[in-house]
């Protein structure tokens, strides 16, 4: 099969560029998703959506297209208990760049209140950033908090993030993988009676007018934050402004903090998995307080369930 014709109406640059449907947009990545389609072409389709950006309804097609191809066996763990426990999906694909990733954190206070939680992620990171799959590897296992790699949870995504290593620039997939909740809609074709919410983020103004239409059109419940460094986990020093979606209707849950800090919380000062580890153990101890910003996350995550 060939994506030509796609790559006819979107590849023609940014302002000459023509839009695609949600159909042929989900069409298109399931090609590509499939490996229906010469290398060639999936590298022509990664530079001219690049060029070109995403429409809200070429991001609803991807998606679409991604969540179908779940690998569904993979979450297996998690459907058994699907009926009486809510589920907090959480994509975790930056990692800790300066700050300590606090993801992990976030994850086992969830779990505290009585959440099942899925965290899926890259299992290396960039260059030297540390990864929520290093962290997890250095926390004592939880029943109720399930990690899964991309490359598990989707082989085919994980096949086109890959790409970044041979371009040397993010593509649709980096957008697409924030945005899945492999539980969406499926509570009712598997006849359970169960309840998610997606926890992601976003790093630039302009991405949360994008992912927030796009949640909004798949009618989807999410909190929708300025990320840490890219991470969906609130910054622990100051509370970032926070926006809710039930059924894709979106109200602002939390209002940024402004002014000055008058106290910060005692944060590990390097992004070793083993000293973020135990500063989180240690927290979850009682031992060091919650950071308030994530205490507020998990308070407003919990009222979306």
């Amino acid at each position: 099969m060939s994506i030509a014709h796609y790559i006819k109406e979107i590849g023609r640059g940014k302002e000459g560029a023509r839009s695609l449907t949600r159909a042929q947009a989900a069409d298109l990545f399931g090609l590509v998703l499939d490996s229906a389609v010469s290398d060639l072409e999936i590298g022509a389709f990664c530079l001219s959506m690049r060029i070109k950006g995403e429409t809200t309804d070429e991001l609803m097609g991807f998606i679409d297209a991604a969540e179908a191809r779940i690998n569904n066996e993979a979450l297996q763990a998690i459907w058994d208990k699907a009926s009486s426990r809510p589920i907090v999906v959480i994509p975790s694909y930056n990692g800790a760049r300066k700050l300590p990733l606090l993801t992990p954190l976030l994850a086992h206070l969830l779990a505290k209140n009585g959440c099942d939680i899925l965290v899926h992620g890259m299992d290396e990171g960039m260059g030297n950033r540390v990864t929520s799959a290093a962290l997890f590897a250095q926390l004592p296992p939880h029943p109720s908090i399930h990690y899964l790699s991309i490359a598990k949870l989707s082989p085919a995504l994980k096949k086109l993030l890959d790409v970044r290593k041979v371009v040397g620039l993010r593509n649709s997939a980096h957008s697409v993988v924030k945005l899945i909740n492999p539980f969406r809609n499926q509570a009712s074709v598997r006849s359970v009676d169960m309840r998610s919410v997606l926890v992601t983020s976003y790093t630039h103004p302009e991405y949360f007018v994008s992912m927030n239409e796009t949640l909004a059109g798949l009618k989807a419940t999410a909190l929708l934050l300025r990320g840490t460094e890219g991470e969906a986990v609130a910054d622990p020093r100051r509370t970032p402004v926070m926006t809710g979606l039930i059924s894709g209707t979106a109200v602002v849950l939390q209002e940024m903090q402004h002014g000055s800090i008058d106290t910060l919380p005692l944060l590990p000062t390097t992004t070793d998995a083993a000293i973020t580890a135990s500063y989180i153990q240690s927290v979850l101890a009682g031992n060091q307080i919650v950071p308030a910003p994530i205490a507020l996350q998990v308070q407003h995550i919990l009222k979306l369930l």
